[in-house]
């Protein structure tokens, strides 16, 4: 079962999104590596829809970005969970 991290920081524009994702990305990066974990940011800056995607592909991992009700989710993985990133 993976587990999911949320991270909630609606109320922050970028560059605090950033930096705040990529805190928890360094924390949480073996466990994202293995497959065993993804993070999930909550947010309402449009340009973190942006910034933080590609800061996950620059560090080899897969990011989706969700519109929903309360913000835009972006969900951090690893991409291809057969091979080693």
């Amino acid at each position: 079962m993976i587990q999911t991290i949320d991270i909630d920081i609606r109320g922050h524009i970028c560059p605090s999104c950033l930096l705040l994702t990529l805190k928890e990305m360094n924390n949480n990066v073996a466990a994202i590596r293995t497959g065993n974990t993804e993070l999930v940011v909550v947010t309402d800056d449009r340009q973190a829809t942006t910034t933080i995607p590609a800061m996950a592909d620059r560090m080899g991992f897969c990011a989706e970005v969700v519109r929903m009700d309360d913000g835009y989710h972006i969900r951090i993985y690893r991409c291809n969970i057969g091979t080693t990133p």
